[in-house]
C-alpha cells in the first residue's frame, strides 16, 4: 500500500512557475514508476511526466522543455517543476505510483492538487 499526498498547486499568471510535490507514505526507492497526470474539466486524464526507479523520464511534447520531473528517494518525494505555464495547463494534477512486487502490479493515486493558470 502506498499513500500519496500532493502539494504546491495554486493560481499563477501565464508565464509563471509552480513546483508540485508528491510525498509517499513509504520508501519510493523500489517503486517502479512514479508520475504526474492531469485532468482538465471535460477532458480525459493525461500523462504529464513520469520517472522510473532508474531515473529515466518521459513526457509528452506539450510540456517538454517547460516541465521537469525529479525524485528524491531520501525524502520519498517526487517533484514537478512547471515553468512558462499556459492557461491550457489548468487542471487538477494527480500523483501516481506504479509498484510491482513479483508479477503483481498496483497503481496508486493521490487526491490531486488544482493548478490554475490565469491572468
Amino acid at each position: 500500500q502506498v499513500q500519496l499526498v500532493e502539494s504546491g498547486g495554486g493560481l499563477v499568471q501565464p508565464g509563471g512557475s509552480l513546483r508540485l510535490s508528491c510525498a509517499a507514505s513509504r520508501s519510493i526507492f523500489s517503486i517502479n514508476v512514479m508520475g504526474w497526470y492531469r485532468q482538465a474539466p471535460g477532458k480525459q486524464r493525461e500523462l504529464v511526466a513520469d520517472i522510473t526507479s532508474s531515473r529515466s523520464t518521459n513526457s509528452p511534447d506539450s510540456v517538454k522543455g517547460r516541465f521537469t520531473i525529479s525524485r528524491d528517494n531520501t525524502k520519498n518525494t517526487i517533484y514537478l517543476q512547471m515553468n512558462s505555464l499556459k492557461p491550457e495547463d489548468t487542471a487538477v494534477y494527480y500523483c501516481n505510483a506504479l509498484y510491482c512486487s513479483g508479477d503483481k502490479c498496483n497503481n496508486y493515486w493521490g487526491q490531486g492538487t488544482q493548478v490554475t493558470v490565469s491572468s
